[in-house]
């Protein structure tokens, strides 16, 4: 058996089941047949199909959808954790969004895993010292879906942030792993201060609606910040903190809070 016959292609779960959903979504509504096969089924790869999208979403007068799609194309060709990152992000969406019920929907229909991805982008451009091009993705993304992400921040895998109104995170946020957040969620600073001066959230973390963390302050894995807080102080791990200013008023309650998407306090 030669070498070209023996190759198998990869295996990609999460991209054929995308594929599926697509069809029978063809099959039940006709009328977006041209949407579906152009966003997803005229594609071989989740990656070249993002790219797609990401592009179709961005351009704009100032910057055409091929251009964009080319930028798109290169940084998902030279950086496969990118591609890793959005399937992770899919899973993250389907498993904890209860309105989320296929996974193609976050790639054709959520606008906050699609301006994560775009801020991906960004910050792939923005490590390479493509500084100006990384800005202008984040003003597309700001402009386009209401979501404002410095390129500088670092943002780590499985993210969910549902409904993704008014979400700003700033230049030297850092956010972990399997992080869920809801809408109008702020990772500032506390005034003018330069340099290292925005949170650092864990892993596992919940972020309830409108909660405002400040400052260069750290909280801790599988913490949870109640909606309308505002953090001025560190939070240990596996901890709730509630109130303005946020102060500990309990356990976090489960092992994982960014997953049960508990935000329910008990209260004794």
């Amino acid at each position: 058996m030669t070498e070209s016959k023996a190759r198998v292609a990869p295996v990609d779960p999460v991209w054929d089941h995308i594929r599926e959903e697509a069809k029978a979504a063809v099959r039940e509504e006709p009328l977006l047949g041209g949407v579906i096969h152009s966003c997803i089924l005229h594609h071989a790869t989740l990656e070249h199909a993002l790219a797609y999208r990401i592009s179709m979403k961005l351009a704009s007068s100032e910057m055409s959808e091929q251009l964009l799609r080319e930028i798109v194309d290169r940084a998902y060709a030279s950086e496969p954790e990118l591609g890793r990152a959005a399937r992770a992000d899919i899973v993250a969406v389907y498993d904890r969004d209860p309105a989320c019920h296929r996974f193609m929907q976050p790639l054709m229909y959520f606008k906050g895993f699609q301006s994560v991805q775009a801020y991906r982008v960004g910050h792939w451009l923005w490590r390479n010292g493509r500084r100006d091009l990384a800005y202008f993705f984040q003003m597309r993304v700001s402009e386009v879906f209401g979501v404002d992400i410095h390129p500088s921040a670092r943002i780590g895998k499985g993210i969910m942030i549902d409904h993704a109104h008014s979400i700003v995170i700033g230049e030297t946020a850092v956010v972990g792993d399997n992080v869920s957040m809801l809408h109008s969620v702020t990772l500032g600073g506390t005034g003018k201060e330069e340099e290292d001066r925005h949170p650092k959230i864990g892993d596992g973390v919940l972020i309830g609606a409108g909660a405002k963390v400040l400052g260069n302050i750290r909280v801790g894995n599988c913490s949870r910040i109640a909606a309308g807080s505002v953090v001025l102080h560190d939070v240990p791990p596996c901890k709730t903190v509630a109130g303005v200013p946020a102060r500990i008023v309990g356990d976090a309650g489960c092992d994982q809070p960014s997953i049960s998407m508990d935000q329910v306090r008990d209260i004794g």
